[in-house]
């Protein structure tokens, strides 16, 4: 059985920077054989529409105060225009819970400025967007040292990601949470970062 995978839902959330990992996650297709797809739990500040950055509206499944999120589970943090607001102060208060019992967070594009701002980067290797705008409008963020100039960085159960860099978000989730072979995992990220044909029959045949 997989894990649950509880993905934080907003208004402005950024649609884009989590769909190629959400639609593997849910539809199982490439799994591990035996692998049953993950759950996939939407998670609001309140259990009310959110509308997302591409106008889709999204009724959480539940609200924060219901959600109890266990060490096999993972912690999904999209992007989107609030980060910088106190509307998401218990959500972060989840996530510094979450990494200090083993729990898998992964955050993108605005998100890792709140947790910059909540100081959960001082001391983790992690990227964002921009470190210069991190340290701008970020006065609590003193992890410059632990910054990488990398797409998407995994420090033990934390991943971060620039926003521009989906694909790469998706396959370090992926990665963590096992569910592809090493192979699967190498030709879906390859057929997907550069087009070549060829690596869609090397992706049917890692899953025969």
């Amino acid at each position: 059985m997989s894990s649950t995978v509880y993905l934080y839902v907003f208004d402005t959330m950024a649609d884009w920077e989590i769909g190629y990992v959400t639609s593997e996650l849910n539809s199982g297709r490439y799994y591990r054989k035996g692998l049953s797809p993950s759950k996939i739990v939407t998670v609001g500040i309140e259990k009310t529409l959110v509308t997302t950055m591409g106008g889709l509206r999204i009724l959480p499944d539940l609200q924060l105060d219901e959600c109890s999120i266990e060490s096999t589970d993972a912690l999904i943090l999209p992007g989107g225009n609030t980060w910088t607001e106190s509307i998401h102060h218990p959500i972060l208060k989840m996530v510094e819970r979450c990494l200090q019992e083993g729990v898998l967070v992964a955050a993108i594009c605005g998100a890792t400025i709140g947790l910059a701002q909540t100081g959960l980067l001082n001391s983790r290797c992690h990227t964002s967007n921009d470190l210069g705008y991190l340290k701008m409008i970020c006065p609590a963020y003193t992890g410059e040292q632990y910054y990488k100039e990398e797409s998407t960085v995994t420090d033990g159960k934390l991943i971060t990601s620039s926003g521009i860099a989906p694909l790469e978000f998706a396959a370090h989730i992926l990665k963590a949470l096992d569910v592809f072979s090493s192979k699967t995992l190498d030709a879906w990220y390859s057929l997907n970062k550069t087009h070549d044909s060829q690596y869609f029959y090397e992706l049917m045949e890692s899953v025969q």
